[in-house]
């Protein structure tokens, strides 16, 4: 798994390619957090274009940095979903407390 920061404005956009499962979780935590607390950061999108496999752990991430940004009075949303991980989505009702984009400008131009 590799992920590729960038902030856009109050927005820290995150670009994440590979599995993103147990074996990987606690390292893009880390990466999230230490990027959040050394930025402007109020908002986040999480890019899943690249990702080709995803598990629980991976739920566990997304949820956390989305207690997160909640306190910051900020917004987090998804982009790039693919059909595969669309489903966990799905099944674990992510969708129901953040919204999910076709791309990451759309996502962008939406918060």
């Amino acid at each position: 798994m590799n992920i590729r920061l960038t902030n856009r404005g109050n927005t820290l956009v995150a670009v994440l390619n590979g599995e993103l499962d147990h074996h990987t979780a606690e390292y893009i935590r880390q990466k999230l957090d230490a990027e959040m607390l050394k930025s402007t950061t109020k908002n986040m999108v999480l890019d899943f274009s690249k990702v080709t496999f995803m598990d629980s752990s991976g739920i566990g991430v997304i949820m956390g940095r989305y207690k997160n940004i909640q306190k910051l009075n900020g917004k987090m949303s998804l982009a790039g979903v693919n059909e595969q991980i669309k489903r966990i989505f799905e099944m674990s009702g992510l969708f129901k407390v953040m919204p999910a984009y076709d791309s990451i400008d759309e996502a962008i131009n939406k918060m």
